[in-house]
């Protein structure tokens, strides 16, 4: 070891190489053991050839050192209190959580782009993607060969799902163990940079959901470097929380703050998103979260960063900024548009879509003000849901019919074109697709994916079947679920062809392409129109029509105004409709530019919407009129 070399670090924890081939420095806090070694073998090697490498004792508990004939590719564990552990800040395993981890040169990837600006808050389309499911052979490289399409079709970012590593061949990611190592299961850590490389090259941005709330419980290392990671104050819904405000908070902090500059800065990601920040607990003077965003900013320098949360008790305080005491991010995503969507796809009105009704008003508060639960009471959790946010943006919020979590919360992992009206879904696609809020698709959403989305995790025996009880016990809370488990529904998370039923189809383009080309065609009227692309804030209002029927209008520039005909049931027809939203602005009349009932769509056509002032209205259809010039005007 050479003590007396200059070091130069990126980050404070982990191994990282020197310039010049002067080796590579290491460092790690362990305040539990007295004495911390590396053992390490170059690659190529066995473990038989390992050599013990001492660190030297820093204050408060971190040790360090630099070895020079450690180079890129060797592996190695660290030795403390008698037994050898994975780095905590480990780059890369390639032998799996509990194995050696691997010396990166993150130097060694050829970036293309330099010139890419990142991704701003406004006029984004999101894209949700688990890269183990997204093609047959889930990896990065497979995945990479999808972006141009994704980009052609008008997605503007892709929000992987959470890839930091995690035990066994497969799973969500969300029991991700080592926060700093893309799991081996997708390819090794240059993949994923040839993947951000190759999407801003398409011009999409890439956000990676990360886990700040707990840790996964196989290969969970920490407790052996110290007894402060976890809180004494705080559990989490999954087991032990962070400690981020208890004695020794200080060190735990700097890990998940390196940790989120680490992904923006070295695999030059766009962002990423906070999952169930809810459970993020931390009674410190100044919260983590606004920590990580800060963090997060500055790591990307000029670049422009998109940070995401997820918040179940809809606190908009996340996304208000920091002068009015926020957090800075930049959207939270609103279950509550989801939930009233579901119950008037379905009917379905269980556990928790038991407060909403699916109805014209609900879509026309959400599409207002966001969130629905505001700090009303709410009857399933028997308590105020939410906080005030009606002076809350549009942008602040990611709109959604599917994602991960809620598809997987059925008793088939099913699709929502499975349980649905396929015309009443066509028309609530148009209007999240157009709404005011950010988009989001779930992968193989947009073009009907027949392929189910079910919770799979690689669990060690004696864990999958704590997670089998535990899974059936929280779809239990929905009674039709419940009555129907058995022994073979839900599939067991653990099972691999649990996982492998998962895997996305595109030849579905081809066979489904009429959803393909809604969603394609809806993508470019909101990416193509001036007025839909980026929404002002209070730019839309809204009016209930009937008792399946409303309207949303879009005020443009100088009069250029869009209407937004929603008809949730049979078809809607008005005479004299004393409704002042549905007045085209002077000197014009609508003319319509879109509807979800047309051919292409497999929809049957639609007549005239409008005529000598009746309206008449398909059932199941959403409408998009805009308002052209008279051309008898004077």
């Amino acid at each position: 070891m050479n003590a007396s070399a200059t070091v130069t670090r990126r980050f404070p924890i982990g191994a990282e190489l020197q310039q010049r081939g002067s080796g590579t420095h290491f460092r790690v806090w362990a305040p539990k053991s007295q004495t911390t070694s590396v053992v390490w073998w170059a690659a190529g090697e066995t473990s038989e050839t390992a050599r013990v490498t001492p660190l030297s004792s820093e204050e408060n508990g971190y040790s360090s050192g630099t070895i020079v004939e450690a180079s890129a590719g060797a592996r190695y564990k660290l030795r403390l209190n008698g037994g050898d552990f994975p780095d905590p800040a480990s780059r890369f395993q390639p032998e799996g959580v509990h194995g050696p981890s691997e010396i990166i040169d993150p130097g060694a990837f050829q970036w293309s782009d330099p010139n890419w600006r990142g991704v701003a808050r406004e006029g984004q389309v999101l894209y949700e993607m688990h890269i183990g499911t997204f093609t047959q052979e889930g990896t990065w490289n497979a995945a990479q060969e999808q972006l141009p399409e994704l980009a052609r079709i008008g997605i503007t970012v892709i929000e992987v799902m959470p890839v930091a590593d995690f035990p066994g061949a497969f799973g969500w990611g969300y029991d991700g163990v080592h926060l700093f190592a893309p799991t081996r299961a997708y390819g090794r850590p240059d993949d994923f940079r040839a993947f951000v490389d190759a999407a801003h090259r398409a011009g999409i941005g890439v956000i990676l959901d990360v886990v700040y709330n707990h840790f996964g419980p196989d290969g969970n290392y920490l407790p052996q470097f110290s007894d402060h990671y976890f809180s004494k104050a705080h559990t989490s819904e999954w087991g032990d929380a962070p400690n981020f405000d208890g004695e020794g908070s200080v060190p735990v902090r700097e890990f998940v703050l390196t940790n989120a500059a680490y992904w923006i800065k070295e695999f030059h990601l766009d962002g990423l998103r906070l999952d169930a920040t809810q459970q993020i607990f931390d009674d410190s003077p100044r919260h983590i979260i606004a920590d990580i965003v800060l963090a997060a900013r500055q790591s990307a320098g000029a670049r422009s960063v998109y940070l995401v949360g997820e918040n179940e008790p809809q606190h908009a305080k996340l996304v208000r900024p920091s002068l009015q005491g926020g957090y800075d991010l930049d959207a939270l995503w609103n279950d509550d548009l989801h939930h009233s969507a579901y119950v008037a796809l379905t009917g379905n009105t269980e556990a928790y879509y038991s407060d909403y009704a699916g109805s014209p008003q609900e879509f026309i508060s959400a599409a207002k003000w966001g969130y629905l639960f505001q700090g009303q009471y709410y009857r399933w959790q028997k308590a105020r849901r939410g906080l005030p946010a009606l002076d809350v943006g549009p942008s602040n919020f990611v709109t959604f019919l599917e994602n991960h979590d809620q598809i997987a919360n059925s008793l088939r992992g099913g699709r929502l074109h499975e349980m649905a009206n396929p015309a009443l879904l066509r028309a609530l696609t148009a209007f999240v697709l157009l709404a005011p809020g950010t988009p989001m698709l779930f992968q193989g959403q947009e073009f009907g994916a027949t392929n189910p989305f079910f919770y799979f995790a690689d669990h060690t025996p004696e864990l999958a079947v704590m997670v089998r009880e535990g899974r059936q016990k929280f779809l239990a809370q929905f009674p039709s679920v419940a009555a129907a488990v058995s022994d073979t529904l839900p599939p067991p998370p653990d099972g691999e062809e649990t996982f492998r039923r998962c895997k996305l189809d595109f030849r579905e383009r081809e066979t489904n392409a009429p959803v393909y080309r809604l969603h394609v065609d809806l993508l470019q009227l909101r990416r193509d129109d001036p007025v839909f692309r980026v929404p002002k804030k209070r730019g839309v209002d809204g009016a209930v029509l009937g008792v399946n029927t409303f309207l949303l209008r879009y005020f443009g520039e100088a009069d250029d105004d869009r209407l937004v005909l929603v008809n949730l049931g049979r078809e809607w027809q008005g005479d004299s409709v004393p409704e002042p939203l549905l007045a085209p602005p002077e000197d014009r009349q609508w003319s319509m530019i879109f509807s979800t009932e047309d051919v292409p769509y497999a929809g049957h056509g639609t007549p005239r919407v409008e005529e000598k002032g009746a309206w008449r209205l398909p059932a199941h259809a959403t409408v998009v009129m805009r308002g052209i010039r008279c051309k008898d005007a004077s």
